[in-house]
This record gives structure tokens, sequence and C-alpha cells, in this order.
């Protein structure tokens, strides 16, 4: 399954049944390309393994990671556990060149469905140097029970509480510079910051120049959880500093819309209007 617009491919999608138990199967997006051609995600990178493309990656539902890898534990740190859980493709509710919705089904290490999923992913055209990917997903609780979403951070790491839509991009020479709105730099004033948008600007190893504009439309305007020096990536988190509740039979929706640009634009206040703009 391709996403393209004008007969160009611009995202890939990987339907995850590849991937080993233990980086919890999902399915994700990779490559996911400028117009020009430039590669600004990454799979399976070596400083972690478990970083998929353009993902929905959660470390704790009631227990169960959905994340990958290893699991924080508030007596024993970071250690592998037998607590994998898997996102399985059920069915295509929509299937377009630039637009498609599916079903999905995640499952605990035992098979029993805790959430069902509907996930929708849409391409807009802006001009010849940019585009914009648009992810939204539905969680509604099948499990009969009460859940609840966590985060490293909920269990006893600070500055930990990534779990959500995560956007794994490459490395490069340098790190990718960060900016968000109101004159917010750096990645120490934007990890945790509630910015209406953040971008990454960022070179590859090959002298290409790539920006990423993240943009949360709303209505719930999560924390960012950023990384730049150690690795570039970010997502909204879920759980910030408090455990998300999901009780039986009701439903999470979030939305992370991403203008992909060839280069290094001016003016990304104006960037993000539009972006956030688009119906």
């Amino acid at each position: 399954m391709n996403l393209s617009l004008n007969g160009t491919v611009l995202a890939v999608h990987r339907d995850g049944t590849e991937v080993e138990p233990t980086l919890s199967p999902r399915p994700y997006l990779h490559p996911v390309r400028t117009h020009g051609g430039t590669t600004v995600t990454e799979e399976y990178p070596d400083d972690h393994r478990h970083h998929l493309g353009v993902s929905m990656a959660v470390p704790d539902v009631s227990g169960t990671s959905f994340w990958g890898g290893r699991t924080f534990t508030p007596d024993r740190g970071s250690v592998l556990l037998d607590n994998h859980g898997r996102q399985e493709h059920l069915s295509w509710h929509v299937r377009e060149n630039d637009h498609s919705v599916q079903e999905l089904s995640w499952t605990d290490p035992d098979g029993n469905e805790l959430l069902r999923e509907e996930r929708t992913v849409r391409a807009h055209d802006l001009n010849r140097q940019a585009w914009v990917l648009d992810v939204r997903v539905r969680l509604h609780n099948t499990s009969g029970t009460d859940l609840s979403v966590g985060s490293p951070a909920t269990n006893g790491r600070p500055g930990a509480g990534y779990g959500g839509l995560f956007w794994r991009a490459p490395l490069g020479p340098t790190p990718p510079q960060c900016t968000g709105a109101d004159g917010l730099h750096g990645e120490q004033a934007l990890h945790g910051s509630r910015s209406p948008w953040l971008a990454l600007t960022g070179t590859t190893h090959t002298g290409r120049n790539w920006t990423l504009l993240f943009c949360q439309p709303g209505p719930h305007i999560d924390p960012w959880f950023l990384r730049a020096k150690e690795y570039p990536g970010l997502g909204p988190a879920l759980a910030w500093e408090e455990r998300l509740p999901l009780p039986a039979e009701k439903t999470v929706e979030r939305t992370l819309r991403t203008a992909v640009c060839d280069g290094h634009p001016d003016r990304l206040e104006d960037l993000a209007k539009t972006v956030l703009s688009l119906n």
C-alpha cells in the first residue's frame, strides 16, 4: 500500500507482520519522502531497533507494551519483559492513492484484544516543496474492563513521557534544529511543551536539506516528547506525567499533522497556520 500524490509515491505502508515480537509488531509508514525524494523516516535504527518510521507506539496499556524493546520498571530500571503486544490489520474501509482508513486490533501477549483502532491516513499537496501527512487514530477499548495508558515517566522515569503517534526521523551529520511557536527554540525548551507547532530542520549525510513541521489540530494538545541530540524523533505524549484513563467501551482520538518539506523554509509560523487550516 503506497500513499501518493499526482502519481508520485510519498510514503509506503508496512503491515508490520515481519517485525520481531520483542519490537511490538505494528503497521507503520516507511519510507516517507519529500517531493524531491529525500527520505525523512528511519526504521530499525541501531540506537533504537523498535523505532519504526511513523507509527502508533504506546509503551504501556495496562501493562502491555506496544512500543517495543525494554520496559521501565520502578525497582529494576529498563528491563526486557515478556509483555509485548501486537497491532494487526483487520480490514481497509478506504484505500485510495492519497487516503486510507484501516481497522486494527491491539492484542496483549496472550492474544486478547485490548483495543480496536480506526486509523486514517491522508496526504495533502501544498506546493512543489511541501506536502502534508495527516494521521488520525481512534482507539476504542474493547477489552471489557477499564484500561489506562502509561509511560516510563508515569512509572518513575522523569522526562520520559513518550507514547502515542511517533515519528522517527533520520540521523544526519549534525542533530536537527528544533523550533516552535512564540520564539521557542531548542530541544530543552520544546521538550514537554504544548507549543501549537514544532519543526525539525535537518540535513542528510548526502547534504540534502529537509524540514518536518508537526501540528496537533486538536481538540487535544498533548505535551511534545522530543529528542534531537541523542536521535531525531518526536510525538505528542498521551501520558506525560499521569496515566491516561481509558474506561471500557470508551474511545480516545488523536491527530498528528506534518508538513514534509524539501529545504529549510522561511516563515515557519505561516506554514504552521496553513497546515492547521487544512480540512
